[in-house]
């Protein structure tokens, strides 16, 4: 069984490549860019963008054999600040183009409903479609919130994907809202608390 380890720039894309696979079929994201030749592209874009700001503001994980990717944002770096949004404001403006007013619709209720506090947000986590339902997912989650506990700090995050809630709740994760994007899709804001509290 594969390794997770943290992504180094040489592993970047290895990482950009699961997650787009894994995001294919996202309620979200599929809400957000309907064409899903137009979605297969703009999702390498899109993470193009995220996983080195996330592996900058927290740390990006992989599968060694590449099966499982996954976007962790440290504690208080959840939003990012004024370099972050001046490194990626042009390529996501490029990445969604006319589907942009959908992403900043489903992105303000994101926001909307985020804790204060210190927490690992779990931005991105994801496994390429001919490996999952193996258990890979959750190892890949377990290796952060294991690091989270050791630190004595819960973990967030949301999804529009209901299937993954009851996989969420075996690691630990409890829905603390729910919300509905006007016209699009519906989402669970769940918290993990530490191991340690």
């Amino acid at each position: 069984m594969s390794e997770i380890m943290a992504a180094g720039k040489a592993d970047h894309a290895a990482v950009i490549e699961t997650l787009a696979q894994a995001f294919q079929t996202d309620p979200a994201l599929s809400w957000i860019l309907p064409d899903a030749a137009h979605r297969a592209r703009a999702l390498r874009s899109l993470f193009r963008t995220l996983v080195p700001a996330d592996a900058r503001a927290g740390v990006a994980l992989r599968a060694t054999g590449d099966e499982a990717g996954a976007l962790w944002r440290a504690p208080g770096q959840a939003h990012g600040g004024t370099l972050e949004f001046l490194r990626t404001v042009v390529p996501l403006v490029a990445t969604f183009g006319t589907a942009l007013p959908r992403g900043l619709k489903a992105q303000a209720g994101i926001d909307a409903h985020r804790p204060k506090g210190r927490f690992w947000y779990l931005h991105y986590v994801g496994v390429r479609p001919e490996h999952q339902g193996k258990g890979h997912g959750g190892r890949i989650i377990r290796a952060q919130t294991a690091i989270a506990d050791a630190e004595g700090l819960p973990c967030w995050l949301e999804t529009a994907t209901p299937e993954n809630v009851p996989l969420y709740e075996r690691l630990g994760f409890v829905t603390q809202v729910e919300w509905d994007v006007p016209g699009g899709p519906h989402f669970w804001g769940m918290m993990r608390p530490s191991a340690s509290s």
